[in-house]
């Protein structure tokens, strides 16, 4: 992790730090945006249009003192595949996503924004190194993510922004998290390896469900403690496997996150160049606001 300076304030106010999931955004928007959005060069541009219009979205609602954009880096195999083969196997995108996803960085750079991805990390690893340094520094953070993964994060300085239904976005903390798993933040990472996840390939605890990894999670309080008490013998090796596998990586570095203010026009720029003229009107108006 970097070292990060200490949070500045507007009004009184402590701004938080916005980190962003750039694919599990930009994967929404592809699948809720018409296809037939495309850039000047006959490429897409539905994934552009709905990550940015998220991205103003939560930047005019939130005011956050600095935002980064965390991506997966495509053919690169990350940690986790290598420590268990069918680790997020058999996905298959759209080709027009990863085209999309290609460039939805040069987007980020041109608002302003730090955007990373480095092999062998996923972009959860990323949002766990903007949460945990900014924690550390006095700060707090939004995670704003479609990954339920993230809930792990929520704490009394960070809040999981979760997009659902109809273009709400619900706010999770720690609270939350109970609410919906029956497990504190803390404890996600062990529900996860004992119920399983299916999106990414993670088996789980043979028979056991959301209930009853909560339960035993209520019981014993984590994973080690359910195996020391004689759970699970034949499999302790794959559960502990499969914690390691759910667990958000802090340490991936981040560059210093300084304070700083959107580039719309700039983005403005980059939109018209893409064809996305609608898109470029919006950020053109959002410059003129910021000048005034």
């Amino acid at each position: 992790m970097a070292s990060q300076e200490p949070p500045r304030k507007s009004g009184g106010e402590t701004r938080p730090l916005l980190a962003i999931d750039g694919d599990s955004l930009a994967h929404r928007s592809f699948h809720a945006l018409p296809k037939s959005i495309r850039r000047r060069d006959g490429g897409g541009g539905g994934a552009i249009v709905g990550f940015a219009n998220f991205l103003i979205r939560l930047h005019e609602s939130e005011r956050p003192r600095a935002v980064v954009v965390a991506w997966d880096m495509p053919g690169a195999p990350n940690f986790r595949q290598r420590l268990f083969a069918p680790y997020q196997g058999g996905r298959d995108f759209d080709p027009d996503l990863i085209d999309q996803l290609a460039i939805l960085p040069d987007f980020v750079t041109a608002c302003g924004f730090v955007s990373v991805s480095a092999p062998e990390y996923e972009a959860d690893d990323f949002l766990a190194a903007a949460a945990t340094t900014e924690e550390h520094g006095g700060g707090t953070a939004l995670v704003a993510t479609g990954d339920r993964d993230a809930f792990q994060l929520a704490s009394a300085r960070t809040t999981v922004l979760h997009p659902v239904k109809a273009g709400e976005i619900a706010r999770i903390g720690a609270a939350e998290v109970h609410d919906r798993y029956g497990v504190a933040p803390a404890q996600v990472a062990d529900f996860i390896a004992l119920r399983g996840d299916p999106s990414d390939k993670i088996p789980g605890a043979r028979g056991v469900g959301p209930k009853r990894a909560a339960a035993l999670l209520q019981q014993f309080g984590s994973l080690d403690a359910i195996l020391a008490a004689g759970h699970f013998a034949d499999q302790a090796d794959d559960l502990r496997l499969f914690k390691t596998l759910a667990t958000m990586d802090s340490t991936a570095r981040l560059p210093v996150l300084r304070d700083h203010e959107p580039q719309w026009g700039q983005a403005a720029g980059l939109a018209r160049e893409w064809g996305l003229n609608q898109l470029a009107r919006r950020l053109a108006d959002l410059a003129s606001q910021q000048a005034t």
